[in-house]
């Protein structure tokens, strides 16, 4: 399975990120105005960490928290998991199972986001190898 593909080839180049001394709601107006569901935390440009939508509701919203004096820094996941442009699409798909994640920021050797890589880039790349993995899974059950 797309054994010679790398993630540098099929990445999003265009990444959405925050410093992360930025309010929670900063945050959030991103996520709305980009339409995207994470955003990557930096510091000097460097990435550490991640918000999802799900940070953003379990960590402000369910626990009643006051958003305004919320930064990014205090909800962001961190250590972030990360690839490297040079990773396979193979290697991706594996990490993102073996972690239960569903993007992957990618960084260059100075940890420097320089794309994002997300469930929804691979399975495009085999539409249908999914087919054939969904009509496994239906005649197994």
């Amino acid at each position: 399975m797309g054994s010679e593909i790398r993630v540098g080839d099929i990445m999003k180049k265009n990444v959405i990120s925050i410093e992360e001394d930025a309010p929670i709601t900063e945050v959030a107006k991103l996520m709305k105005i980009h339409d995207i569901g994470s955003i990557v935390i930096s510091k000097n440009k460097k990435a550490e960490g991640i918000i999802t939508e799900k940070d953003m509701i379990c960590q402000v919203v369910a626990k009643g928290a006051d958003a305004s004096k919320i930064t990014a820094k205090e909800i962001m996941s961190r250590p972030l998991k990360v690839v490297r442009p040079h990773t396979t699409v193979e290697e991706t798909a594996n990490l993102m199972q073996k972690y239960s994640v569903k993007r992957f920021p990618v960084v260059n050797e100075n940890n420097e986001l320089v794309g994002m890589i997300s469930e929804g880039d691979i399975t495009s790349l085999f539409p249908s190898i999914v087919d054939l993995l969904e009509e496994r899974a239906s005649a197994g059950r």
